[in-house]
């Protein structure tokens, strides 16, 4: 029955092999002839950039050291010196070494042992001091040592058993804390196995064998748990029951021993016993035996992808809140002495801009001048009429009195024209932090947001109010892998206006655009891609609310929407996997309901309002989908799909606005966003305002992809500005600033 069943899974591999729809396959490159160092070469591994080889044999028990003047390419190996180890252990199978070179692991097969070493230099033999021994029964006959990329897993491959043994450590790459797990029996697949290997996620297991001398990809559904482990398509080496004389050159063991990838997984190398050589293949995608590794089935490369969409939605709630902050900020302080102009002017290179930036001050302070005018007019008919009459007295003293009212109204005109030619400037940082919990498809993320916010708004006696705001903020993501991140630069311009309905009814609105930078980084092995995606967006929101005014106890219940549509640029990763990432457009749709309850407070030195809200909001977003494929490969295309964060989300503000008499505020709150599910954010806010002398000036200028703010101060006659500048698009950091001080004669 046992043969039986053998012989079928040998038909059955062949089969797969041709049949199956595998869009990947190992090219055989180069061999490397190590017969003079080793005649029965068993073992082998690289140190972490390929630049070391280490063999080990059954001959000489010695460990053997190339180095290649190229990482991973043995044409550029060479010998350099030998080893021996036979004091600890004869008949050498295999050797290995923890993640950064500081452990070396020796398998014997005479005692059928794990040798420990610790080594003062990295990868450096010549270094090692003996620390420990382990047995690895029940193995009968080890051929093959691997290890977790941690350290608290290590399995050996039985060669008489047929079977991968598996040991756990309570400690990593300390085999005194080693002990013995389960074994998975490989004999129905290959009854002479002699190579193992595991993926860097240990999702796949690959084991080598002398019987079909094939490779045999294995799927993990928990990883590194052999227990869950099912058999998968096979790699049939070059030249297997051809010509041994030519298959030799093309890759062909009749004996292979040994199995390992490079740290990248875009090469493997398997070692021959019967010609005593090293074979070098060339993989078309990430650990590409048979078949590509689909990249939505790795945690972590789903965890950057919908990192990826989730920071694009939350970013514009990050520029809108600071927004409606201020003006809810100027609802809560209507009567706030220090909410008068601070003589801000903004320039514009671009004379469009620069007109529509003395068309609104205009359109905000749309009074009644053509009833002004017509008053004026009556004054002025009236005299001529009274002079007519000759009432001479009376006309001059009509006269007086007319004259002083046309004077009075002059006045106010000239005081309203300067009002509204000044602007309120205000800013706004952010620090958040935020976490998102591990899924089944998905790694967790830690979030962190900074940002500073700048703006300006003017405000009529109509009650309309507008303005414009700059973010600029930085994000910081960690994914899975302590070696994957995202980091983020994002600048955006938002123009907005509050207006009144009835008494105390406002409907605050904004719309914006965005821009944003993205730095990619995934671990692949000891190594790691790297990749750079740009982001634009467009986005309004619109909040409704309504005050409750009860003595000094104010409630204001609210409703939001925000909307916004994303497009992030398609990108190539440099690196081991080569993914290639499609455009991708993400839609933002989410509701909120809430509302806020603030006091005052009075105190000594100023006014204390402190507020609480609470809010509902709903993310009703379309989901998105990222297309992806591999590089070399373009027959193939995957898809994650559904991408969108938690439906239902809450959130809580507590904070407080101080209000001096000495023409400070300051705004400090605590903000938690709770998902339904394991995810959250916290974020703190300080806001600081200040009401400058009438002899302060500021000034904002955007002059192409160059922004300036600029603060001017005349004391004793002379007047001092000091400048800054910052440049919006350039990738090279570009920052100025600038002090001038002048008079004039």
């Amino acid at each position: 029955m046992k043969k039986f069943l053998k012989n079928f899974c040998i038909v059955f591999l062949t089969l797969a092999l041709f049949s199956s729809k595998a869009s990947a396959e190992a090219t055989f490159v180069d061999n490397f002839d190590v017969t003079s160092q080793e005649t029965e070469p068993n073992g082998f591994t690289f140190n972490n950039d390929g630049t070391k080889m280490f063999i080990t044999g059954h001959v000489t028990d010695d460990i053997e050291v190339y180095t290649l003047t190229t990482g991973f390419d043995i044409s550029t190996a060479s010998h350099v010196e030998s080893f021996q180890v036979h004091t600890e252990d004869q008949a050498g199978r295999d050797v290995k070494f923890n993640s950064d070179g500081t452990k070396m692991f020796y398998l014997g097969g005479s005692g059928i042992e794990v040798n420990e070493y610790t080594l003062t230099t990295a990868f450096d033999v010549s270094s090692r001091s003996h620390v420990a021994t382990f047995s690895v029964s029940p193995v009968g006959f080890p051929e093959e040592l691997e290890f977790s990329p941690d350290g608290t897993k290590m399995f050996v491959l039985d060669n008489t058993g047929n079977d991968v043994n598996e040991f756990t450590l309570t400690t990593g790459f300390d085999i005194s804390t080693a002990s013995y797990v389960q074994t998975l029996i490989v004999d129905v697949e290959e009854d002479t196995p002699t190579g193992l290997a595991f993926t860097y996620d240990g999702t796949k297991m690959f084991v080598l064998g002398w019987e079909n001398d094939a490779v045999i990809e294995y799927t993990l559904s928990t990883a590194f748990d052999i227990s869950t482990a099912s058999m998968g398509d096979s790699y049939v080496l070059p030249g297997a029951g051809g010509d041994n004389t030519v298959g030799q050159y093309e890759g062909y063991e009749n004996s292979p021993s040994s199995l390992t990838f490079s740290s990248d997984a875009s090469k493997m190398f398997v070692m021959g016993r019967s010609y005593d050589k090293v074979h070098e293949y060339t993989l078309s995608c990430y650990y590409g035996v048979v078949n590509c590794i689909d990249p939505t089935s790795d945690k972590d490369d789903v965890a950057s992808i919908e990192a990826q969409a989730e920071v694009a939605k939350k970013l514009i709630q990050h520029t809108a809140d600071p927004v409606l902050n201020r003006m809810e900020w100027l609802r809560r302080n209507t009567d706030n002495a220090n909410l008068t102009p601070q003589n801000i002017e903004f320039q514009f290179s671009n004379t469009i801009l620069q007109s529509l930036s003395k068309l609104i001050p205009a359109y905000l302070n749309n009074k009644a001048t053509t009833s002004e005018l017509k008053e004026l007019e009556t004054i002025r008919d009236k005299r001529k009429k009274l002079i007519s009459e000759n009432a001479e007295l009376e006309a001059q003293n009509e006269e007086l009195k007319l004259l002083a009212k046309q004077k009075l109204l002059a006045k106010q005109k000239d005081q309203e024209n300067k009002a509204a030619n000044n602007w309120s400037f205000w800013s706004e940082g952010t620090v958040s932090f935020g976490r998102i919990g591990d899924s089944i498809i998905s790694s967790a993320k830690k979030i962190k947001t900074s940002a500073i916010t700048i703006g300006a708004d003017i405000k009529s006696a109509n009650n309309k109010m507008f303005g414009m705001a700059l973010r600029i903020g930085a994000d910081a993501i960690d994914f899975g892998n302590v070696k994957n991140s995202l980091d983020l630069d994002t600048v955006s311009l938002t123009l907005y206006e509050s207006l009144l309905f009835g008494k105390n009814t406002f409907m605050d609105s904004l719309i914006g655009i965005g821009r944003f930078t993205t730095d990619v980084v995934n671990a692949v092995g000891y190594g790691s891609t790297k990749g750079k995606r740009d982001g634009n967006q467009v986005f309004a929101s619109f909040k409704i609310r309504e005050t409750i005014k009860r003595d000094k106890l104010n409630f204001t219940p609210n409703v939001k929407i925000d909307l916004g549509f994303s497009t992030l640029s398609d990108y190539v990763e440099e690196g081991p996997a080569n993914l290639k990432f499609n455009r991708q457009n993400i839609g933002t749709i989410i509701t909120s309901i809430g509302g806020t309850l603030d006091n005052i407070i009075d105190l000594n030195g100023g006014t204390l309002k402190p507020f609480l809200e609470m809010d509902y909001y709903a993310d009703i977003s379309p989901s998105s989908e990222q297309k992806i494929s591999y590089k070399n490969d373009s027959t193939s295309t995957y898809k994650l799909v559904n991408i969108k964060g938690s439906t239902h989300n809450f959130k809580g503000k507590l904070g407080f606005d101080f209000i001096t008499h000495t023409g400070w505020t300051f705004t400090s709150s605590y903000q938690r966003i709770q998902n339904k599910g394991n995810g959250y954010s916290d974020g703190l806010y300080l806001e600081v305002n200040y009401l400058p002398s009438k002899d302060t000036e500021y000034s904002m200028s955007l002059d192409n992809d160059k922004a300036s703010l600029d603060y001017k101060r005349n004391i004793n006659g002379l007047d001092f500005t000091v400048g800054s500048n910052y440049s919006l698009v350039s990738e090279i950091p570009d920052y100025g600033a600038n002090i001038k001080i002048s008079n004039t004669f």
